[in-house]
């Protein structure tokens, strides 16, 4: 892993650690490894995305309440690139690509203006794989915060 591990949020570690138990070895856990009750305090901030074989590529499958009301909509079943919450969707969209091309957790700490605010976030990308090799859903967890103004990058 890389050296964000050490200055990450507490529960992005967590959620980390928990991933990696799942895996037992293997390159990726399935979505039958992870269970809900295990991670029950985390599920108001988890995203799960469906990779699709076709245009849209990844689509909303579940969305945390907490999430949910961060961005003010319930996005199931759209693609991400038709509701995606971030900087822009070539952004968005390219994080998604690269978990999938790299079959690994991504880590990102992003700031960016939603309309008339501005959100803090730390992402964490988890790729999972029914066959242990294909990509087909993504979990995301995300603790965010509004800011009240731009921060300095």
């Amino acid at each position: 892993m890389q050296g964000w591990v050490e200055t990450c949020h507490p529960d992005i570690r967590l959620m980390l650690g928990y991933w990696l138990e799942k895996c037992a070895g293997r390159l990726m856990p399935a979505r039958s490894d992870i269970d809900p009750g295990e991670i029950r305090r985390f599920l108001p901030y988890i995203t799960l995305v469906d990779v699709v074989d076709d245009d849209r590529r990844c689509v909303y499958r579940l969305i945390g309440t907490k999430e949910v009301a961060l961005r003010g909509c319930y996005p199931t079943g759209k693609s991400v690139a038709e509701a995606y919450f971030g900087r822009s969707v070539e952004n968005v969209m390219a994080k998604y690509d690269g978990v999938c091309a790299g079959r690994a957790p991504f880590h990102e700490h992003d700031n960016f203006q939603v309309v008339d605010r501005y959100i803090g976030e730390e992402n964490l990308f988890l790729p999972l794989s029914d066959d242990g090799l294909t990509v087909n859903k993504i979990l995301v967890f995300s603790i965010n915060r509004d800011l009240y103004e731009m921060p300095l990058e």
